[in-house]
């Protein structure tokens, strides 16, 4: 079981790594700046306060660091109410991502139907509705390399500069980053500049979800 103190001394050397102050850490990922201050960890009546698994997500995001990396290495998983399981592991669905674009996987909203999956233990939230995809092809390399298990959460808020993955109408799948969306259009861009940016209608989507962190 990971310590508090060893889930702050995370935070703070994922900041040392990238050269920033936790504030400005914080105000990165879209944050409070004061939300990763000294003065946060602990309650006014002495006891330790945890970091939420979403805030942890968040920097994980704007980093591009996956969670092996914040754990180092120790081999324990988060343990906080609302938050991670007390093993660190939970059964998730996993499919692969040339068959996400098949009938019979999703329903409408992109939440995963109960038949054809595999399951896959991961360290994820207590969220209802995620799934694991398994990356194919090389459009978000250096990201995502070809294996790598993405975690998709259908019922977070998307916004601008999110990475998502993506359900056309015309049933491909695909991991991108969402650049820019109108009433009308979404621009999606790639990691690789191999790959130009897709622009594409509204009306042709039948949905986009949220990938929240990389099991790399």
């Amino acid at each position: 079981m990971l310590s508090h103190r060893a889930i702050w001394d995370g935070i703070d050397a994922l900041a040392r790594r990238h050269g920033v102050s936790v504030s400005a850490l914080a105000k990165l990922a879209g944050l409070d700046a004061t939300a990763f201050n000294v003065s946060k960890r602990i309650s006014k009546d002495g006891r330790e306060r945890w970091p939420s698994t979403e805030s942890i997500s968040k920097i994980l995001e704007a980093t591009g660091e996956s969670f092996d990396s914040f754990l180092g290495g120790s081999g324990a998983f988060l343990s906080a109410p609302g938050g991670f399981s007390e093993t660190g592991l939970r059964n998730i669905p996993l499919l692969g991502m040339a068959q996400a674009g098949s009938g019979g996987y999703f329903d409408s909203a992109g939440h995963p139907l109960g038949h054809g999956w595999d399951e896959v233990a991961l360290p994820t939230p207590d969220e209802h509705g995620i799934y694991a995809l398994e990356i194919s092809g090389d459009s978000m390399e250096p990201l995502y390399r070809e294996g790598d298990r993405i975690v998709v959460s259908p019922t977070e808020q998307v916004r601008r500069g999110d990475r998502v993955v993506v359900k056309t109408r015309e049933g491909e799948v695909m991991a991108k980053i969402l650049a820019r969306q109108t009433a009308k259009q979404i621009e999606l861009h790639s990691i690789n500049p191999a790959y130009t940016p897709r622009i594409l209608d509204i009306r042709d989507i039948e949905w986009m979800a949220r990938i929240i962190w990389a099991s790399q």
